[in-house]
């Protein structure tokens, strides 16, 4: 009976001591996020001003306005090229290859391999194949193809991980109601995992929006937003790291970075508004 009771007391002495570390962590976490938002939004609304969102930059009103289109647009060109080669990719290796296969193992290694390297690396090698070797120059495409292949690696892990999360019942049941291969896909595998497709399509707009290594590199650093894919461009995270840099728009840096965190948060916003949407839809 003694020995119960010390074992119970021991267990939860465990379950309080694990509980106190949890809530210290989410507590340092959340910490920080405030004191970065909060730092950012005391320095930077002061400094927001009409002139940051004329429709042309030039070196006296350095508008934002241009950065922010132009960082729409590679982000939704960049999801759309990569989300769903990412998504088929996915699909491949965990409804169509022979699961444990050495070239799934393979695969999955690369991947996990492509999601550490950093993302200046990936920056040079766009320079050298899209910018030098195929000879586009700085311009929009090469910037666009660059970040595909820096956040394929989080697509397809993500969603991966997302198809691997349906269970086998699923499968089964559509196979014994006569379904095929690519229809319990479409209609029952991909639908139920659509919510963790959708976490992966998260991570990878944040990292769009904040990239800037790789941007500077290959879609070059010009002011003014264009719609021609081979013209130079700068993102909003370039453009701020342009006018940090110079020196001399300082005031202006602190509130690109303001208008930079409300359009990642805002996206954000908006995907995990449609993944709710989609589970309830599926749901019913």
């Amino acid at each position: 009976m003694t020995g119960t009771t010390a074992y119970k007391n021991n267990k939860n002495a465990g379950s309080r001591a694990i509980r106190v570390v949890v809530w210290t962590a989410g507590m340092t976490v959340g910490l920080l996020f405030l004191l970065i938002t909060g730092y950012i939004l005391i320095k930077g609304i002061p400094e927001i001003k009409a002139s940051l969102f004329e429709r042309h930059y030039n070196s006296e009103n350095v508008s934002m306005l241009p950065a922010i289109l132009n960082t729409l647009e590679i982000s939704l060109l960049t999801l759309g090229i990569a989300v769903p080669v990412g998504v088929a990719a996915a699909v491949y290796l965990c409804e169509y290859a022979k699961r444990g296969s050495r070239l799934v193992k393979l695969i999955r290694v690369t991947v996990e391999t492509l999601q550490g390297i950093p993302s200046i690396v990936y920056g040079l090698f766009g320079y050298l194949l899209f910018v030098i070797s195929l000879g586009w120059g700085y311009s929009m495409i090469a910037g666009v193809l660059t970040l595909v292949i820096m956040v394929l690696p989080v697509i397809i892990r993500t969603a991966e991980e997302a198809l691997l999360a349906v269970p086998d019942s699923y499968r089964e049941g559509s196979f014994g109601l006569g379904a095929g291969k690519v229809r319990t896909v479409f209609r029952i595998i991909l639908p139920s995992a659509v919510p963790g497709i959708l976490a992966g399509v998260i991570l990878a707009v944040g990292r769009i929006a904040g990239e800037t290594a790789a941007l500077i590199f290959t879609a070059g650093t010009a002011g003014n937003f264009t719609g021609n894919l081979a013209d130079s461009a700068r993102t909003l995270s370039v453009h701020m790291y342009c006018l940090w840099n110079e020196g001399l728009y300082t005031s202006e840096a602190y509130a690109t970075s303001v208008i930079l965190l409300v359009m990642v948060v805002g996206m954000n916003a908006i995907s995990n508004f449609i993944a709710k949407r989609l589970v309830n839809k599926n749901g019913k």
